[in-house]
């Protein structure tokens, strides 16, 4: 399948969109901003309070005139300009696709190694997030704003986060030698200040100070042979000595540095312009910040009484320190004995992240803005998804779907589908459902290992449970419609293996609330796995809301990724700060009912997995599970990462 690298087949529609496009242009700008400047988000309302002197009222004021002078002579331009733009809409393509060229050094994209389907499994990370990256005006309703700000900084604190080096943090004691539960998200770089590598003694300490500042990430081993079965690719495996003494002699190490590091082409994150994506002290969410996450970060110390060699070792070196009585990853230590995979809240997006779901990226140049941020880790990706204007029975749509959809491997198909029933403010944006297939590999006898994709975006009102429901009986029909006519094999003749099949997005429906039980029933959930759910109405005890209480999202204790996380780790913390279903009942409001519910808040953003339809003998298992602080501040949802191990059948190992 051609995969479409510009928005219009040709040059000279593409040139008619741009003249349109520029007479639209100030218009749309100047309308935005003059409904923005009325629409005080909590911080700017504080700011107000805190300042006699504030000098946003007085901006209003003066400029506000202005504003709408220049609105009132840039209508007849406009006009013109949609004259133009709406009837071109017909011949636009429903995404664009951009492929990072430059995979070296200074491109920043990482280089995977080819999954040849042998060996014990090979994991693939997945994750999804609403961003709310709407115009401004239109954001400032879920109590954000800057949007073009904060999709730079969005795809600064997701490239950092993802490009870190993954560590395995092994205790050798008499009483466990597993692997500690902390090494999903946990964040180590055995450097000192002067960026020199360090030995690493025997004891681990958590800390709040940061010593890995973004600017290179672990995209593949650095030496050596891939990590067995890729599980454990661009791993730091630290071994802690069973004595619990700090300062004990380190064990015999290889080498003296971690390993794997390659540029992911950022220099660490920039001072912002708005809180949304300023770095505080205590925040964490861009690595290069003063401080980190006391339950997400580890940094190695160099005890000065240790013993170990302090020397400067070789870099990316691979696999530091190695321990005979270390288990491997399949027997570690669960932190919830009760569940099969690790799962967490997490300050950071999981290392090595292979794809990337995002909703509500309404904004082209927002998505222009997160797209080149993004590229420095992923080399493919697609944006600007939808369509616009009048398209078949659907109404007029003046925004597009807002997905957008990131890899690090390569995309083979892909397709778009609007959703015919959306209406009211929703019917206004081309909400639908992007499907892709995804190659991640090949077996020895030249057999596709590949993988499917679907992101969406569900009906957002929250009385229309009956549309929601269509859109789940679309979505399963489409997602079948696409796997049959881009499948290339037959059960005497299979050329491709089939690894996942993964559905992700805003659902916009949670498990846990009596006026979605229409929803929570759904056949959906008969043929797709939710790592986070027991049944219809039932969650498990670790799962959370991904819904954030925007009336809260500029509280200290919530601002930076480090708070928001010890926040949500306390059931206080979440039923003061996630969203809960509001009731329908006169005179109970939203607090009231947080004191009525029972349960850990709204999770609307979803991940579910296949079971069934994969290769034969191949079998898909949640190997973890996370939510994620690291973009608090600047979207009211909480984003989710699933880790899922593919595990090839004896035949194929």
């Amino acid at each position: 399948m051609v995969l479409y690298t510009a928005p219009f087949p040709n040059s000279c529609l593409s040139a008619l969109h741009a003249v349109s496009w520029a007479l639209l242009f100030p218009c749309y700008w100047l309308a935005d901003r003059l409904v923005a400047s009325f629409i005080p988000t909590t911080y700017e309302k504080r700011q107000r309070a805190d300042d006699p002197c504030y000098l946003q009222l007085l901006c209003t004021v003066l400029f506000t005139p202005v504003y709408l002078a220049l609105l009132v002579a840039s209508l007849p331009f406009a006009f013109v300009g949609f004259l133009l733009w709406s009837p071109l809409q017909s011949a636009r393509r429903p995404y664009i696709y951009s492929r990072l060229e430059d995979k070296g050094p200074a491109g920043g994209a990482a280089l995977l190694s080819e999954w040849k389907g042998t060996g014990p499994g090979k994991s693939f990370c997945f994750a999804t997030a609403n961003l709310c990256l709407l115009p401004d005006s239109l954001a400032r309703l879920n109590n954000v704003f800057n949007t073009q700000a904060r999709a730079k900084e969005i795809g600064q604190r997701i490239r950092n986060g993802a490009s870190r080096p993954q560590i395995k943090i092994y205790i050798d004691s008499p009483t466990n030698t597993s692997i500690s539960a902390a090494s999903f998200s946990s964040l180590v770089s055995p450097q000192g200040s002067d960026g020199v590598a360090r030995a690493v003694p025997g004891s681990i300490k958590r800390t709040a100070s940061v010593e890995y500042k973004g600017d290179e990430a672990a995209n593949g081993p650095a030496s050596g042979e891939p990590a067995e079965g890729g599980s454990l690719e661009d791993a730091c495996i630290v071994r802690i000595g069973g004595g619990g003494e700090e300062g004990g002699r380190p064990p015999e190490a290889d080498d003296a540095a971690t390993g794997g590091q390659a540029r992911n082409g950022a220099g660490g994150a920039p001072q912002g312009q708005t809180p949304n994506h300023s770095q505080r002290d205590g925040d964490s969410g861009s690595l290069g910040s003063p401080s980190a996450s006391r339950e997400s970060l580890v940094k190695v110390r160099a005890a000065a009484d240790s013993g170990g060699s302090g020397e400067p070792g070789a870099t990316n070196s691979k696999l530091p320190y190695k321990a005979s009585g270390v288990k491997k990853a399949a027997a570690r230590k669960r932190r919830h004995p009760d569940e099969a995979f690790d799962h967490e809240v997490s300050a950071f997006f999981p290392a090595n992240l292979d794809f990337l779901c995002l909703q509500e990226v309404f904004d082209k140049r927002a998505a222009a803005k997160l797209k080149d941020q993004l590229h420095g880790y992923f080399e493919y990706i697609l944006y600007d998804v939808g369509v616009y204007g009048c398209q078949g029975c659907c109404s007029f749509k003046c925004l597009n779907s807002g997905l957008f959809f990131a890899s690090r491997y390569p995309i083979m198909d892909v397709a778009y589908h609007c959703y015919p029933n959306g209406r009211r403010s929703d019917g206004l944006a081309s909400k639908g459902a992007l499907f892709l297939k995804v190659q991640v590999g090949s077996t020895p006898q030249d057999q596709r290992i590949v993988g499917y994709i679907s992101c969406t975006h569900l009906h957002a009102l929250p009385e229309d449970s009956a549309i929601r429901c269509e859109q789940l009986d679309l979505l399963q029909d489409w997602l079948a419609d696409f796997r049959k006519s881009t499948s290339s094999s037959s059960t005497a003749n299979p050329e491709e293996l089939v690894a996942f099949d993964v559905i992700c997005g805003d659902f916009n429906f949670d498990n846990c609330s009596s006026d979605d039980k229409l929803e929570q029933q759904h056949s959906l959930f008969t043929h797709y796995k939710d790592p986070c759910r027991l049944g219809p109405g039932e969650e498990k005890s670790w799962a959370i809301g991904t819904l954030l209480d925007t009336d809260n999202l500029y509280d200290e204790e919530v601002c930076t990724p480090d708070n928001l996380q010890k926040v949500l780790e306390s059931e206080e913390g979440r039923r003061e700060y996630l969203a809960f279903p509001t009731s329908k009942s006169p005179g109970v409001g939203q607090k009231g009912r947080k004191d009525l519910l029972k349960g850990n808040g709204r999770r609307i953003d979803y991940m579910l997995y296949a079971e069934e339809g994969l290769c034969p003998d191949w079998k898909a298992e949640v190997e973890e599970f996370s939510f994620i602080t690291q973009l608090s501040g600047l979207t009211d949802h909480l984003p989710v990462a699933m880790r899922l191990m593919v595990s090839a059948g004896e035949e194929e190992a």
